[in-house]
């Protein structure tokens, strides 16, 4: 398995360590295999990667902790037994929470037709999991036309077929929408009515309306929806309490958090992360979640 040491500095601000190593860009986009650079860390400390990109694409497979990738117009929440692709040439920043342990694999581009072509949430079946941890253990330098390619050829088509998770928070281009998610994010419980936040940012309901539909095809409750779902995973991963999280969310009750998490996951909090702390416990993987979905 390859090892890799970081250079670690102490964030100024907080007690987060800030990563860099010059396989991660430079290295890796030079090395003339489909999949490379794979490796496994585990940090104990919040971590983050500033923003950066590589011509290869990336997969970043957490096997416990919390995972976090942010793009342009978008953040993603990575929890346990999930994964992160992201496309070649894509500037990202990705910060971990806790402990985490994962697995990276850069991918080039034109590896195999049919890989996702977006930034995307996927879930991990045991045996792609099973892949990327024999993967892992391959020689930079592979041998080509052996085992090792068709193992990497399978692991592509696994790939490749994932299923989706949608803990996708999209982030509208427009500045005034920018500063309504930052209001939100920042305060996540204000029940305000949509005008309200409207005339925060300086225009109508409907004009916000219309552009949240063009900008990224949700209504403002739906987004707002979205929000939270996607600050609940994160909260429950970190070991909040399913009432702690309702009360972060403005819930008046955690009854209604719950209904409001399944509706939209397919099951309730606890069992949503029972079954990932388990799964991370036995290193196995839990089956695919149903995608969420963010009804009106």
């Amino acid at each position: 398995m390859t090892t890799v040491t970081f250079r670690l500095s102490q964030h100024p601000s907080e007690d987060t360590v800030v990563y860099d190593h010059p396989m991660l860009v430079a290295e890796v986009d030079s090395i003339p295999r489909p999949v490379a650079a794979k490796l496994s860390t585990r940090i104990s400390k919040h971590w983050e990667r500033a923003t950066h990109h590589h011509r290869k694409a990336q997969l970043l497979y957490s096997v416990r902790g919390l995972l976090r990738c942010q793009i342009a117009d978008g953040i993603w929440i990575v929890p346990p037994q999930c994964a992160i692709w992201i496309p070649g040439d894509l500037p990202h920043s990705v910060r971990g929470s806790g402990e985490t342990e994962c697995y990276c694999l850069f991918v080039e581009p034109d590896a195999l037709p049919g890989l996702p072509r977006q930034c995307c949430t996927l879930s991990v079946s045991p045996l792609l999991r099973e892949l990327l941890t024999k993967a892992a253990g391959f020689d930079e330098l592979y041998p080509r036309h052996g085992k090792e390619d068709r193992l990497v050829a399978t692991l592509l088509d696994e790939l490749a077929e994932a299923p989706v998770e949608h803990l996708h928070l999209p982030i509208p281009r427009d500045a005034r929408l920018r500063r309504l998610s930052d209001l939100l994010l920042a305060d996540p419980a204000d029940k305000q009515a949509a005008s309200a936040w409207a005339s925060r940012v300086g225009m109508s309901e409907r004009h916000m309306s219309r552009l949240l539909s063009q900008e990224i095809g949700m209504s403002f409750g739906q987004w707002r929806r979205q929000l939270h779902i996607t600050l609940a995973v994160q909260h429950l991963t970190r070991g909040l309490s399913v009432q702690a999280v309702a009360m972060a969310l403005g819930y008046e009750n955690a009854s209604g958090f719950v209904t409001m998490f399944r509706k939209a996951v397919g099951q309730s909090p606890g069992r949503y992360l029972s079954g990932r702390h388990a799964a991370a416990g036995r290193g196995e993987n839990v089956p695919a979640n149903v995608p969420i979905s963010v009804p009106e």
